[in-house]
């Protein structure tokens, strides 16, 4: 702990944590490189809540389809504040809390209710207005800027202006989870499902998803997932985070299409699985494709 104080204090005496949930989808060596504090979002089955990342993963839900299909929540208003206290107790006095979407998930409203109801550190609770990577993107970027030396309003204000320079967009293999997960109708879905329709989702500036596209077959998807992000960053230096559902060997091609298109303009900080909460609603065979201009 001693090495993330050092790391995250600047001359105003500020001393400043981020603070990232589960569902910005990050992988543990950026994790651990840029000194990030994680909570857990849960995914509740009859026998128990499990917590994203650290008792379940991906594949667990996968395994348990099609007999069970479990919900997510948000840690609870106790589980903040313990949280929380421990950034305290670990000596920091700053907290910037970067949460998914409240479009998508109540995690950010949580955050923001418990952080009032302790004295202990100031918190600043940004809503990404997205989802997995994009918003771990975001995350990673506001510590990389504490790191630089920023003050905490600095950082704060800096991440505003900076929100909708980040972007994920995401291939699906089916629209069956979707459908499940209430997200489209069973009409939809049906239809989807009969023609082979692949769609490729994003997040719009309300922080709500979007069909950017759908494709027939695989393949004319995942390139047309390619040319959306290569317009979204052509002209720019990005960070590029890549996260695939069971899906490792498309990921591997999608990164290899992905090089050869932007360069030396994209650097891949990390490429990982899914989280366990999205792959609820979006299944195996999910391809996804995040960056952050200009970091």
């Amino acid at each position: 702990m001693n090495t993330q104080i050092i790391e995250n204090a600047n001359n105003n005496g500020e001393r400043i944590a981020v603070l990232v949930d589960s569902g910005c989808d990050i992988a543990q060596e950026c994790i651990d490189k840029y000194n990030l504090w994680l909570l857990p979002l849960h995914i509740d089955y009859p026998e128990k809540a499990y917590l994203d990342g650290v008792d379940i993963d991906p594949q667990m839900v996968y395994d348990r389809y099609p007999q069970d299909y479990p919900k997510t929540s948000t840690p609870s208003l106790q589980e903040v504040l313990d949280k929380l206290n421990e950034i305290a107790d670990a000596g920091f006095n700053k907290v910037i809390a970067v949460c998914i979407s409240s479009g998508l998930s109540g995690t950010w409203n949580a955050v923001r209710v418990a952080s009032l109801q302790q004295d202990r550190v100031e918190v600043f609770v940004f809503d990404t207005k997205n989802i997995s990577v994009a918003s771990g993107l975001l995350g990673i970027w506001a510590s990389y800027k504490v790191s630089q030396g920023l003050s905490f309003a600095e950082v704060c204000q800096a991440l505003e202006d900076k929100i909708y320079d980040s972007k994920v967009m995401f291939y699906m293999d089916s629209l069956e989870y979707l459908q499940r997960g209430g997200r489209i109708g069973t009409v939809t879905s049906m239809i989807g499902q009969a023609l082979k329709i692949k769609p490729i989702i994003a997040c719009n500036k309300e922080g709500i998803y979007y069909t950017v596209s759908l494709i027939r077959g695989s393949r004319q998807g995942k390139n047309k997932l390619l040319k959306e992000m290569v317009k979204f960053c052509r002209g720019h230096h990005v960070w590029l985070g890549l996260g695939h559902g069971a899906a490792a060997a498309e990921l591997q091609e999608m990164e290899k299409m992905v090089t050869a298109e932007l360069g030396d303009s994209g650097e891949i900080l990390y490429r990982k699985q899914i989280a366990a909460t999205l792959a609820l609603n979006t299944g195996p065979g999910l391809i996804g494709v995040a960056a952050i201009l200009d970091p």
